[in-house]
């Protein structure tokens, strides 16, 4: 058992998958703090210094003035600035993984467009055929 764990363990794809996967989780967190703390602070500057990390509608009593004020005090909110931080880095993933994916088809295509050459033994009987007619 052990034996086919190690051989499903270390086929291609899944070592592939993993190394995938690491990275992406790496991205995500990069791509998280260029929203966060690059283009966030940016925008908000620009809609006369809104911080869309506390925008948020409180359900229930009480005035606060954070998301973090709020949820130490135990009050349910809906969080609209974290979400709008979390569509724009979705939106920035996508548009990368969608420049990725062309890049690779487009590489793909050129790959599968070259024209294979003959076999070698192909380009010898066709080089003795023609010299038999002649």
């Amino acid at each position: 058992m052990f034996k086919e764990f190690k051989e499903f363990a270390m086929q291609g794809n899944l070592v592939d998958m993993a190394t995938g996967l690491v990275i992406g989780a790496a991205f995500g967190t990069v791509i998280q703090s260029l929203v966060n703390d690059i283009i966030m602070p940016i925008v908000g500057y620009f809609l006369g210094g809104v911080d869309f990390s506390n925008i948020f509608t409180l359900l229930g009593e009480g005035e606060y003035a954070t998301v973090a004020a709020a949820k130490e005090a135990g009050a349910a909110t809906i969080n609209w600035g974290l979400f709008i931080n979390a569509i724009i880095s979705f939106i920035i993933v996508a548009w990368v993984i969608f420049i990725l994916i062309k890049a690779m088809n487009k590489a793909k295509r050129e790959k599968e467009a070259e024209p294979e050459a003959p076999p070698r033994n192909e380009v010898l009987l066709e080089e003795i055929r023609d010299a038999l007619k002649r």
